[in-house]
């Protein structure tokens, strides 16, 4: 046994009674008999870790993979970062959960539609393509958030908005103000749906 240890070895006495080797001050293992209680606590503390360590391995193995959905070609022209590429993910899925990044109202030219209205119609419309790259609708979509430049805009927003889900199913939202939504847009919005994979 290596002295340094610090985990308690349980082995059988010369009398069949249960003994650990615990280090002593100078560093020898020193035969501790176990009798009762004791014992038991020993012996249930020792089974706790085990079960632990078995647990943590499990989850570890169980973590989802994260599946990647690229922002769409007629819009990654308009998004371009610094190294080519649009600097986010169009979507991410993590197990059951799909995770979209925000969109704004970008056509496929670049360009922003002119008002609140036709804005809001074309960023649904390009959440709806995002959805459908990754296997999903609108009727997965659980939560939503919404960003508005000018929060007078919220009845005209909410005109177009509620078209894309049926009345009975629409997702919980949150909504805020925003001053300097990205390019310049009048509205912005992010979504998460629940798309459970195949068991």
């Amino acid at each position: 046994m290596n002295h340094g240890d610090t985990l308690p070895v349980l082995q059988a006495g010369r009398q069949g009674a249960p003994w650990i080797y615990s280090p002593m001050a100078i560093g020898c293992p020193k035969r501790v008999t176990m009798k009762g209680d004791v014992m038991r606590k020993t012996l249930i503390a020792i089974a706790a870790v085990g079960m632990m360590t078995i647990q943590a391995g499990t989850a570890l193995a169980q973590r989802p993979d994260l599946q990647r959905y690229p922002v769409p070609d007629a819009a990654a022209a308009a998004l371009r970062g610094p190294d080519g590429a649009p600097p986010f993910s169009a979507a991410v899925r993590a197990g059951d959960m799909l995770y979209l990044s925000g969109s704004i109202g970008s056509t496929v030219d670049g360009t922003l539609p002119a008002g609140i209205e036709a804005q809001t119609r074309q960023v649904m419309d390009n959440i709806r393509e995002v959805l459908a790259n990754a296997g999903a609708s609108f009727d997965d979509v659980v939560r939503c958030l919404v960003m508005l430049e000018d929060m007078t805009d919220w009845p005209a927003f909410n005109r177009v908005y509620v078209t894309y889900f049926d009345p009975a199913s629409r997702p919980a939202r949150s909504a805020f103000g925003a001053d300097g939504l990205a390019r310049g847009a009048l509205v912005e919005v992010e979504c998460t749906a629940y798309v459970p994979e195949p068991r």
